[in-house]
């Protein structure tokens, strides 16, 4: 039986979202834009309307559901996912197909019910319907290249579901609870959690899925994609898996994979794809030392992320929408024709390096805080040059080759008003964030008592990002892209595991033909030899005198007893 309990004036965020998705896909064009653009706002009204606490619940199976649990934590995540919706949509306002909005409105709707699910039951559901639409997002790309990758991604998204499905069902069989809590690292359900939850925040060796699908998506669609899946996968590591040691080397692992892939790329939505694995490495280091300063500095970095990782995506797809070129070597001297985009694409770039002044530098800079306050001196060490990395694939490579390089005689023109909107209200918030922190800080979870403009600070930060740009510059003929394919885990189930299912199949026809000239020469022959008997001229098929019958009996009777068992 299910039992709703919905306090007066309490409105789903999500269920505005949803709603809006609907309405999308229902309403004349004429209207359309006014709910992209209404429907996130409304989302975010009622995010700040919802009360701490659950607000919203059910009973399944003997099982509380708690559809809606909002604590600051969650309504921080929320919010920056309303208005990713928004900017999202603004950008998508008259390129996107209607199927395309519709599935990203319904995509972000499910990461915002994530933000609230309080059970790890709803959890579940929110974060399949999320693998779900953003399936979708990614096959709205309309071309062969986007379907295949849609399939690809939907499959290990599926596999994911499976494996997080399994972790929940294990611990609920053990503590006979689906709360929403810390979990200790103690079992193999609590291990198959973790991994479920790994697999959507794209850490090794199962992140190629990144760099595979997002690009294939439009130039809107990316942008969506770039913002919730991975960035829900921290939200429930910071909520299940707190101070979980063994986060701090995958995000290491995760922070320095990305960066040396995206330092190979030549595809511009590639780079900022594996960008999005190294950063969201610096949010796994947090959520695994897991004191309050780096869960704040992991939620503060993820918010900062979105946006400049949404704006480096819009000026991306800004870029791709105006050229049709995808690759560094068809690219350079765009800023000669597309000033907005390179301006708002250099904000995005010096935010995702923490630029002072910009959302990156009072974000990023919590996390390594902790680390040093802790003690963790490789980690801070590892963190620093991971810094000086991130400055050389997105802070300098990416703006470098699309904007400044050798000229490619280019010349088309900032995108269609909409676009250039988008990206300069994302570019206002990144360099809002970084003048007022404390707008910032004051969402965060817990108190903050961090000050991110310190001379030292500011100074060390300065000449890591100079020294890190000279060595650009002077690697500089090292870093000239080529057309070249960079070879990702997922060659192996796109190339290596294909290659050996086809070596089976044709080991198996081999065998298969060997077989049947075998059987063809021999094997009907024996079978003949052993049938003959019985058929109706065999000998056992003839017609036998009683005597000989009796004979037989007694025969098999004395078998019987010389063999049976002794009584």
């Amino acid at each position: 039986m299910i039992d709703l309990a919905l306090p007066p004036l309490c409105l789903p965020p999500a269920l505005v979202l949803f709603t809006g998705a609907l309405l999308i896909a229902l309403v004349r064009p004429a209207i359309r834009p006014l709910i992209l653009l209404l429907a996130p706002l409304l989302t975010l009204w009622a995010v700040w309307n919802l009360g701490d606490g659950v607000s919203l619940q059910t009973q399944f199976l003997g099982h509380p559901i708690e559809l809606i649990e909002a604590d600051r934590l969650r309504r921080l995540f929320a919010t920056v996912f309303a208005l990713m919706a928004f900017a999202g949509g603004l950008f998508a306002l008259r390129q996107a197909s209607r199927f395309e909005l519709s599935a990203a409105y319904a995509y972000a709707a499910s990461a915002v019910a994530v933000c609230f699910a309080g059970d790890l039951i709803s959890l579940f559901v929110f974060w399949e319907l999320m693998a779900l639409f953003s399936t979708l997002v990614v096959a709205a790309g309309n071309h062969p290249a986007a379907r295949q990758a849609a399939v690809r991604y939907g499959v290990l998204h599926l596999f994911g579901g499976v494996v997080m499905m399994l972790g929940i069902v294990g611990i609920m069989g053990q503590t006979g609870s689906v709360d929403i809590r810390a979990i200790a690292l103690d079992s193999v359900a609590a291990w198959l959690l973790l991994t479920g939850v790994l697999i959507n925040a794209a850490a090794p060796p199962l992140s190629a899925w990144i760099a595979d699908a997002y690009p294939e998506a439009s130039p809107s669609g990316s942008v969506f994609l770039s913002a919730f899946t991975t960035k829900a996968a921290v939200l429930a590591l910071i909520l299940l898996f707190p101070g979980a040691g063994v986060l701090i080397p995958i995000g290491i692992a995760m922070i320095f994979y990305g960066i040396l892939y995206a330092l190979l790329e030549n595809d511009i939505r590639r780079i900022l794809a594996y960008s999005i694995v190294n950063q969201v490495g610096f949010m796994l280091v947090g959520v695994g030392i897991g004191t309050e300063l780096a869960i704040d500095g992991a939620a503060a970095h993820a918010f900062a992320h979105i946006l400049y990782k949404g704006l480096l995506f819009m000026s991306a797809g800004a870029v791709i929408f105006q050229t049709g070129k995808r690759q560094c070597t068809d690219l350079g001297g765009l800023f000669q024709s597309m000033p907005v985009t390179a301006i708002c694409g250099i904000v995005g770039a010096l935010a995702i390096s923490a630029f002072p002044l910009t959302s990156g530098f009072i974000a990023k800079s919590m996390i390594s805080q902790s680390a040093a306050n802790q003690h963790l001196a490789l980690v801070w060490t590892l963190l620093t040059a991971a810094s000086a990395g991130v400055f050389l694939h997105a802070g300098i490579k990416f703006p470098w080759f699309v904007f400044f390089q050798k000229d490619s005689g280019l010349r088309p023109a900032d995108p269609p008003w909409n676009m250039q909107a988008a990206m300069l209200l994302l570019a206002a918030a990144c360099i809002g964030l970084g003048v007022f922190p404390g707008l910032l800080y004051g969402l965060l979870p817990y108190p903050v008592d961090y000050l991110p403009y310190t001379a030292a600070h500011v100074l060390s930060q300065l000449q890591l990002l100079l020294f890190a740009g000279l060595a650009f510059f002077v690697m500089l003929p090292w870093m000239q892209r080529t057309l070249t394919i960079s070879l990702d885990f997922d060659w192996c189930y796109r190339r290596l595991i294909p290659a050996i299912a086809a070596q089976v199949e044709s080991g198996w026809d081999w065998i298969k033909q060997r077989f049947d000239a075998f059987w063809q020469s021999y094997g009907a022959r024996a079978l003949d030899w052993v049938l003959d008997p019985h058929r109706s001229r065999g000998w056992l098929a003839r017609t036998w005198p009683t005597g000989s019958m009796a004979l037989w009996v007694v025969a098999l009777l004395v078998l019987v007893i010389w063999f049976g068992p002794a009584q």
